[in-house]
């Protein structure tokens, strides 16, 4: 490789490992994990939290809960978003 190539991929290489350190480190040992936009756990947790919100909120006909419930499905919806 031509040494302006070396000095592109170390500058790749920074970037990455600013941006997502815990993806770089996994990445350097074989075995990467998906990148910080594709991580949804806390996206299934507050959508887990929303129905169960929901569901209490109309079987104990509590309307301030039923809205809670409804925020927390809103907030949990757009988590999936990868472009925020």
């Amino acid at each position: 490789m031509r040494p302006y190539d070396d000095e592109r991929l170390l500058a790749l290489a920074a970037q990455l490992e600013r941006d997502d350190p815990r993806f770089a480190r996994r990445f350097r040992r074989g075995r990467p994990t998906r990148p910080r936009e594709y991580r949804r756990t806390g996206a299934w947790w507050a959508l887990a939290a929303a129905l169960a919100s929901v569901a209490a909120g109309v079987a104990l006909p509590h309307g301030l809960l039923l809205a809670a419930g409804l925020v927390l499905a809103g907030i949990g919806l757009e988590r999936f978003d990868p472009y925020r």
